[in-house]
């Protein structure tokens, strides 16, 4: 395998003024963030879309593998075979797989087997999660922490989109191999996430949440 060539790194460092400003109003952006399940039929521009899957694309990956594919799903039969696939292991989760604790978890926000939204929203972000890469020589490559370095291209999609001006929505119907089959993707192809995305209704309803605090979620150790 041939070597990277080096060069120097190209950053920023900024005044502590600076990056607590910029730190804050990051935070304060990020904060409006909800999921949404309520879209309008109103497209996305590409260009939006294709600046933010490269943000997403910008991920770090084990080895430098990017294990990640994305199929950008916009024609209306292949969204509605989505979500015909979908519903039908959603009535199996909510009938039979789910535990009734977590059954009792999910009332209180309202859920069930019925996602009209993957067939509204305009744009469904279908991640794939690449098991091996293949070479120009036909040689198969392993992907090392493959769902690590998913994830993390994954949230960055998703702040880039909320940065842009567009709404998302985590969606994981178990399992999900139905949509190798409807979109043609390989076996190698392992699917990671449904990206549902647009913008919301002009009137749309999100549950009234709250997000841990601080010392909740960490623990400094200075020593």
């Amino acid at each position: 395998m041939k070597n990277y060539l080096f060069h120097r790194i190209k950053f920023t460092k900024y005044s502590r003024t600076e990056m607590i400003k910029r730190s804050e109003e990051y935070l304060n952006h990020i904060r409006r963030r909800r999921s949404v399940r309520e879209f309008s039929q109103e497209e996305v521009p590409r260009d939006v879309l294709n600046n933010c899957l490269l943000a997403a694309g910008s991920a770090p990956s084990g080895a430098n593998r990017q294990p990640w594919y994305f199929v950008i799903v916009s024609n209306p039969a292949k969204k509605k075979r989505i979500r015909i696939a979908a519903e039908k292991e959603e009535k199996e989760f909510y009938k039979h797989r789910a535990t009734s604790d977590w059954l009792k978890d999910l009332e209180p926000l309202g859920t069930d087997e019925n996602k009209p939204f993957l067939e509204h929203a305009p744009h469904l972000i279908v991640i794939f999660q690449k098991k091996y890469s293949v070479s120009d020589d036909r040689k198969k490559h392993i992907n090392y922490y493959a769902p690590e370095s998913v994830g993390i291209a994954t949230g960055l999609l998703i702040s880039a989109l909320h940065f842009s001006g567009v709404a998302t929505l985590t969606h994981t119907p178990s399992p999900m191999k139905f949509l190798n089959k409807i979109l043609n993707r390989p076996n190698s192809e392992k699917p990671f996430l449904i990206l549902v995305t647009g913008y919301p209704l002009k009137n749309a309803m999100i549950p009234d949440i709250n997000k841990y605090s601080l010392d909740k979620i960490t623990t400094f150790v200075d020593r």
